[in-house]
């Protein structure tokens, strides 16, 4: 069965850059109508001159603004939580600075983001996902990922919930966890051989994931190919977790 958006619309989160980006790219390319959030305009604006997509510049931080921001966006068929960030702290280095940048967008502004969607979705009659992006650092301890590890773990735990709830009204709901996937700053953060060495040396497929690996499973779980699949978790990690 082709993965075929025609007349279905997607709101993506995090679309500025990255594998947001994209899953904005490929979507379009599938025939959805893309809206894509992302908080830095000049990314907004020349992926709208690419795709064609609806923009909307927001700071999802801001609880407020993320409810207003959705509500703008909707309706749509689908949602795509990628916003993330990240702030490298060790244990005893934690700031409640760092704490609340990195919980705050990537855990409670995607669970604003869901919250909106699923009722908008079900004013309208229920049907649509999900699929939240969320990391392998859920599942294994990375120094310096304390605050990042809590989010990414916590948006999988909401990840069933979500499904478990939503379920009865027809919503889907997914996560992928992407192992290092080479964005661009993460290409050049993991050039150096010694870094990327030990993470290569455990990945079966002897590769990082590209964005556009990470972009194609969300479309398959975005997907009718996918309508018997929620409440999952998919690793994009080349094997990483299996060995």
């Amino acid at each position: 069965m082709p993965q075929d958006f025609q007349n279905q619309t997607v709101i993506i989160t995090g679309a500025g850059k990255g594998i947001g980006r994209a899953t904005a790219q490929l979507m379009t390319k599938r025939g959805a109508k893309v809206v894509a959030i992302a908080r830095t305009q000049s990314d907004l604006d020349s992926l709208a001159a690419e795709t064609g997509c609806r923009t909307i510049s927001a700071d999802l931080l801001d609880p407020k603004a993320a409810r207003e921001t959705m509500r703008e966006a909707g309706p749509a068929d689908h949602l795509v939580n990628c916003a993330g960030t990240n702030v490298l702290e060790s244990v005893l280095d934690m700031t409640e600075e760092g704490y609340e940048a990195v919980l705050g967008i990537n855990l409670r502004a995607a669970l604003i983001c869901a919250q909106e969607f699923a009722r908008a979705r079900i004013a309208a009659g229920g049907g649509g996902a999900i699929v939240n992006v969320t990391s392998i650092a859920g599942h294994r301890g990375f120094p310096n990922h304390l605050c990042y590890a809590a989010s990414k773990a916590g948006l999988e735990g909401a990840t069933r919930v979500l499904a478990k709830e939503l379920g009865p009204h027809g919503i889907r709901v997914n996560a992928v966890a992407p192992g290092i996937t080479l964005t661009e700053l993460a290409a050049a953060a993991w050039s150096d051989p010694e870094k990327s060495q030990p993470m290569m040396s455990r990945t079966p497929i002897g590769r990082f994931a590209e964005v556009d690996d990470v972009a194609g499973m969300i479309a398959m779980l975005l997907s009718a190919n996918s309508a018997m699949v929620t409440g999952a978790v998919l690793p994009i990690d080349g094997g990483f977790l299996s060995v």
